[in-house]
């Protein structure tokens, strides 16, 4: 991309995005660039960061294991369902991941716990991503009991007008009186550590943390 192009894409991404600078955002452009180039060299022409690509930087540069989240998190970024995460679509997805406020980010996450995209996070869907996201003890017990237990009291914590699922008003109010509560069914942030080192590389040379990816 040359450089007026490059600017101009800078400048009206900019405009659009709460929580990064023009330099960052330029930063993040040449970095979604790099990584759609390595993609192109291995596949020939491409669209933008496809689902094995974005889960493989979720993976590498996050330390995130859990593939239905890696999933619904992809989801997340890929706003208009094309199966490819665009420029625009990794910029923005990338400011409410990293620095997004409170609210954005109960949002974020609770889109990506409810499964089904009913407006609710179910029993049956809470089943499915805390079996996912724990790991598999071995043990006498049938493990299914212990997650239906530990379903029963999430519930009992977060479920306030008792109705047997959590509406968005139950997990936000839950989340505000416990913010650990904030990804209870799995990680769908990125940690502290992980958020630091990604910016240190990026917002000093996005091409840096292309060698640092590849090591």
């Amino acid at each position: 991309m040359n450089r007026k192009k490059l600017q101009k894409l800078t400048d009206t991404l900019t405009k659009n995005c709460k929580h990064f600078n023009k330099f960052e955002v330029n930063c993040l452009i040449r970095l979604y660039y790099n990584l759609v180039g390595d993609i192109t060299e291995r596949q020939g022409t491409v669209n933008g960061l496809d689902r094995n690509a974005f889960r493989n930087i979720l993976h590498v540069t996050f330390g995130m294991t859990d593939d239905m989240i890696m999933d619904r998190v992809f989801r997340g970024f890929d706003k208009d369902n094309d199966g490819n995460v665009s420029v625009s679509e990794w910029v923005y997805g990338l400011s409410l991941f990293l620095r997004g406020t409170l609210e954005e980010k109960m949002k974020y996450c609770f889109e990506v716990f409810d499964l089904n995209g009913d407006g609710f996070i179910s029993k049956e869907e809470m089943f499915h991503m805390l079996k996912n996201s724990l790991l598999k003890q071995p043990s006498e017990e049938d493990p299914d009991e212990g997650i239906k237990d530990l379903v029963e009291i999430t519930l009992k914590k977060m479920d306030n007008d008792h109705d047997g699922k959590l509406s968005f008003s139950d997990y936000e109010q839950a989340v505000r009186e416990e913010t650990l509560l904030l990804e209870a069914f799995g990680p769908c942030l990125p940690d502290p550590k992980s958020q630091m080192e990604f910016e240190a590389h990026v917002f000093k040379d996005p091409n840096e943390f292309i060698d640092y990816m590849n090591n």
